[in-house]
């Protein structure tokens, strides 16, 4: 993402007025990320927008207003931006199933386990089965359907990040199990 830090960076600024910003930036820093974790209820998303915000007061400081005008001014760009935010989430695109069957879609693809004779394929199997629903879901679309981060988290109906942290989670979970499923395997035998 191109911003406009370089152009307007803070060692081009007099030195009082980069420490009256930094004071400005401490004091507002932590209320700006709470607006802004309560808007969109997701923390690296929450952390991303305020940054974006901040990089937007920067490169446009006004130093001749005031701290309450100031203080103002930061808030209207956080809403701006997380309307922005917001506008580009929603503006995924849509179609109707309908308009999707006429165009020749037959449905959702079923997911077939091969059966095969290996332990391992056998193993993987039933460690999946003991993991949750979503984390079962993110693993297969990965792994074994080949979806790329951004198709499953659309086929999911949740954000690229949230991808990202199920399919970590849920391998931090597979292997912690793994474990326990060998165990239980040697006690069968």
């Amino acid at each position: 993402m191109q911003t406009k830090w370089a152009e307007h960076s803070l060692n081009e600024v007099p030195l009082d007025t980069q420490q009256e910003f930094q004071q400005f930036y401490q004091e507002n820093l932590g209320l700006i990320y709470r607006h802004v974790y309560s808007q969109v209820s997701n923390r690296e998303e929450a952390e991303d927008l305020t940054s974006q915000i901040f990089l937007k007061v920067v490169s446009r400081i006004d130093q001749e207003r005031s701290r309450l005008s100031m203080q103002k001014w930061l808030y209207l760009i956080a809403r701006s931006t997380i309307a922005d935010y917001w506008r580009a989430r929603y503006r995924l695109p849509k179609s109707s199933l309908d308009a999707m069957l006429e165009a020749g879609w037959e449905g959702p693809a079923e997911v077939e386990v091969i059966a095969t004779s290996s332990g391992a394929e056998e193993r993987v199997e039933r460690l999946l089965q003991t993991l949750p629903e979503k984390y079962q879901e993110v693993l297969k679309c990965r792994f074994l359907l080949k979806l790329s981060v951004k198709a499953t988290a659309l086929k999911m109906g949740v954000t690229e990040a949230n991808v990202k942290v199920l399919q970590f989670r849920a391998l931090k979970r597979a292997a912690d199990l793994e474990q326990v499923v060998a165990e239980q395997e040697r006690r069968s035998l």
